[in-house]
């Protein structure tokens, strides 16, 4: 057993590094991930995680492998996105998902031709689908410096944020700041993104902020309840994918992501608040 779950992390550095890096994201992804699910913006989420792509794409363009430029890079062109989807959505008759779903898929395809300028196969594949096991000390704290950020900013706004997704014309009547609330989770949102995008990549970093988030709406009742239990979702997500991935040699980050899928198809089929067993089983009583 020993030589399974804890030797990969106790032997090598690079999967100690990746654990802790996958860790410290899922406790803050998981958490705005919650949010996310209750204010119907998953669509939104998978958006941004697309916008940065160009930011990052420039930012190696300029300065190759710099974290710092590709961080950047990301966060501009992250706001930026956020931005424009808001003033069109303001401006004229289309809905802010909308907005959001055409300026992705724009910026997809700028950033995938911005890496390929100079950028090769595996520079592309890096970009996207994240390198967990190639974390260095530099990467390993500036995700857990976002993270933590993360969580102290999520605290803070905790309050109107929920009231903000469950009544925001009270939230306004009352003074509450609700436009301000809602750029600040979308700040939150482009933090977590960029955290995670050195992990899982720019595709599949949702899944750490959704996948967990959606299980969890399965097993807890309570919006606290949700939080917690997605963010122990995440976590055990983390750890599994990583042992399985280094015992049978597949990429990290797509275990990491395919164990909270198997999580979610558990949840789905046996949790207690709607699952699908559970809703037979009160039907026929």
């Amino acid at each position: 057993m020993y030589e399974i779950f804890l030797a990969p992390f106790v032997d090598f550095g690079f999967m100690a590094r990746g654990l802790f890096g996958a860790l410290f994201l899922a406790l803050s992804a998981s958490s705005v991930g919650v949010f996310l699910v209750l204010r119907r913006m998953s669509l939104v989420a998978d958006a941004m995680s697309h916008a940065i792509l160009p930011g990052v794409a420039l930012g190696f363009l300029i300065a190759g492998m710099s974290v710092g430029a590709m961080m950047l890079g990301g966060f501009v062109t992250g706001v930026v996105v956020a931005v424009m989807a808001g003033l069109i959505a303001r401006w004229t008759t289309l809905k802010e998902e909308s907005s959001f779903a055409a300026l992705y898929l724009v910026s997809l395809g700028l950033g995938v031709v911005l890496v390929s300028i100079r950028g090769t196969n595996m520079d592309l594949v890096h970009v996207l689908f994240g390198s967990v096991l190639a974390l260095d000390n530099e990467n390993l704290l500036f995700i857990m410096v976002m993270s933590s950020l993360s969580v102290l900013v999520l605290s803070m706004i905790y309050r109107p944020l929920v009231l903000d997704c469950l009544d925001a014309v009270f939230l306004r009547a009352e003074g509450g700041g609700g436009a301000l609330t809602h750029v600040v989770f979308l700040f939150l949102l482009v933090m977590n993104l960029l955290a995670g995008f050195q992990v899982l990549g720019t595709l599949m970093v949702v899944g750490m902020m959704l996948l967990p988030a959606i299980s969890a709406k399965f097993l807890g009742r309570t919006l606290n309840q949700q939080l917690i239990i997605s963010v122990l979702l995440g976590m055990v997500s983390v750890y599994i994918g990583m042992v399985v991935s280094f015992q049978v040699n597949l990429p990290a980050s797509a275990c990491i992501i395919l164990t909270a899928g198997v999580v979610y198809f558990c949840a789905l089929c046996f949790g207690t608040h709607g699952g699908l067993v559970w809703q037979i089983i009160q039907q026929r009583k």
